[in-house]
């Protein structure tokens, strides 16, 4: 079998205005293009986040490890919303037909699947080239967007069209069970299905090495999130680690991340006293070594989200060997079988239960050994085995 050609088409990726933004999936497709036996392409368009010379701009890399192609367009081209909702849509599809022609001159030849991650404009392209090109797809979805809490705000149009989408998808691929049946449960089902974690760097993500006295250090406790507290419930965190400042004298909750919550949850913090004492630390946005880092001298990881698909840092906690104290939500569950091995569970917005869970952590730190966290995440999660997985995936589509 020759050498198969995928181009990816992200609806995030990381970029020039924010090099975190879905990184995850800029991980999936490192782990493809590592240990898979394809070649990739990403192809990649969104609206600028800042003023541009021109209606678009391009950034068209042939000399990486893979082409990468990045397009942006400006948000309002005409300063009129009635009209710049369809020219966006316009611009979008001519940065996507013009990065299309790019790669398939370089590469002499049309992809020979397409690899959709995160729909709706991604997927819609995909299928106009396999209606056009006879070109499979294939779907990865990660999007909270499809779960109970967010599933509301989905537009009967949008409805209409994913389901016509993921039904023409040659493979839907999610990144947990719990997403796959969130979204069957609206209508967006494909009779071919298939559950691949997401990617956890397990060669950055490690534990350190143990030090004499380590047992001493005052408890500290890790959240790493994007500040948007309606999903991350952020604000619950703190008001539990407020109430347990009297029972574990030097506490400390060391929050990363950035987003649009920021200031809202600082005042928070400083209404709660949590500031002045040095209780809570914000750590602001974080290169991937420093959230490790943080890791790895954690206590616990805490999590209190309403909504999560996957939870990355979930598992790169686990990597590190730091236990985790999370929410019954979306795919999370599934990532603690056989419950209390890997952290303890708590329903979402139950605070006491919150506080009981982190207090048994606290409490016997040793109970979750770090080497079984730590082989669990690679077995789930490692690049190559990710990869290897996606390699299959491609492998039966393109057979088929």
């Amino acid at each position: 079998m020759k050498t198969p050609r995928v181009l990816h088409l992200p609806k995030w990726f990381p970029h020039r205005y924010d090099d975190q933004d879905g990184d995850f999936v800029g991980r999936h497709v490192a782990a493809i293009a590592a240990h898979s036996g394809a070649d990739v392409a990403v192809l990649f368009a969104a609206v600028a986040r800042g003023p541009l010379p021109n209606l678009i701009d391009a950034e068209e890399n042939f000399s990486g490890p893979w082409p990468t192609l990045r397009y942006y367009y400006r948000a309002a081209p005409t300063g009129l919303p009635l009209l710049d909702k369809p020219l966006k849509l316009l611009l979008y599809c001519w940065c996507m037909r013009r990065g299309y022609r790019r790669l398939c001159r370089h590469w002499g030849q049309a992809p020979d699947l397409v690899h959709v991650h995160v729909l709706l404009r991604t997927g819609l392209f995909a299928w106009a080239l396999k209606v056009l090109r006879a070109v499979p797809f294939v779907i990865t979805e990660h999007w909270t967007l499809y779960l109970p809490l967010r599933s509301a705000g989905i537009s009967w149009l949008r409805r209409v069209l994913t389901r016509a989408v993921v039904r023409r998808a040659a493979t839907l691929h999610t990144v947990s069970a719990g997403l796959r049946d969130a979204m069957a449960g609206l209508g967006f089902v494909n009779a071919d299905s298939v559950v691949i974690a997401n990617v956890v760097d397990t060669d950055l993500f490690h534990p350190e090495p143990t030090t004499s006295g380590a047992g001493l250090r005052a408890p500290v406790l890790l959240h790493v999130s994007a500040y948007n507290d309606q999903v991350k419930n952020i604000s619950g965190v703190m008001r539990v680690v407020a109430r347990l400042r009297a029972a574990w004298p030097g506490l400390r909750l060391r929050i990363a991340g950035y987003g649009p919550d920021e200031a809202a949850l600082t005042a928070h913090a400083d209404a709660l006293g949590l500031l002045r004492d040095g209780t809570v630390a914000f750590l602001g946005k974080l290169p991937h070594e420093a959230v490790a880092a943080e890791m790895a001298h954690a206590t616990a990881l805490v999590s209190f989200s309403r909504a999560e698909t996957f939870g990355c840092v979930l598992l790169e906690a686990r990597a590190c060997g730091c236990p985790v104290v999370a929410t019954r939500t979306g795919g999370v569950p599934e990532l603690f079988q056989p419950e209390n091995t890997f952290g303890l569970l708590v329903e979402p917005d139950d605070e006491p239960a919150l506080e009981a869970a982190i207090n048994a952590v606290l409490a016997e730190p040793a109970r979750f050994s770090a080497s079984q966290l730590r082989r669990d995440a690679a077995v789930r999660c490692a690049p190559e085995a990710v990869g290897k997985n996606f390699d299959k995936l491609y492998q039966k589509v393109l057979r088929e």
